[in-house]
């Protein structure tokens, strides 16, 4: 079983910044994908930014240019940079693991952590 704990969640200006970090612990498969999702009030959950095991990212169109997904194997850590925030950003982040066993697939959620954007 893998456990996501997230950290860094705050209140910030806009045009500040913050950092979130998803620390993995267990057996995680080499096989993986870990990202961040977002999900602000009445809205569906979306995909911010996600980075593979083969070192491809994928950002969503709205923070491209603002945030970053830089990774730590060594320490099975993720962080999201999280640049020029803006009020939109403001949403409960969630840390995701997906990985992949052959056909099997596992899915792994940190506990969320907030961030609001407020001028």
């Amino acid at each position: 079983q893998v456990q996501l704990v997230e950290s860094g969640g705050g209140l910030v200006q806009p045009g500040g910044s913050l950092r979130l970090s998803c620390a993995a612990s267990g057996s995680i498969y080499s096989d993986n994908a870990m990202g961040w999702y977002r999900q602000a009030p009445g809205k569906q959950r979306e995909l911010v930014a996600v980075s593979t095991s083969g070192s491809s990212t994928n950002y969503a169109n709205s923070v491209k240019g603002r945030f970053t997904i830089p990774r730590d194997n060594a320490k099975n850590t993720e962080y999201l940079q999280m640049n020029s925030l803006k009020p939109e950003d403001t949403a409960v982040y969630y840390c995701n693991l997906e990985e992949h066993l052959g056909w099997a697939r596992r899915d792994s959620w940190g506990q969320g952590t907030q961030v609001t954007v407020f001028s």
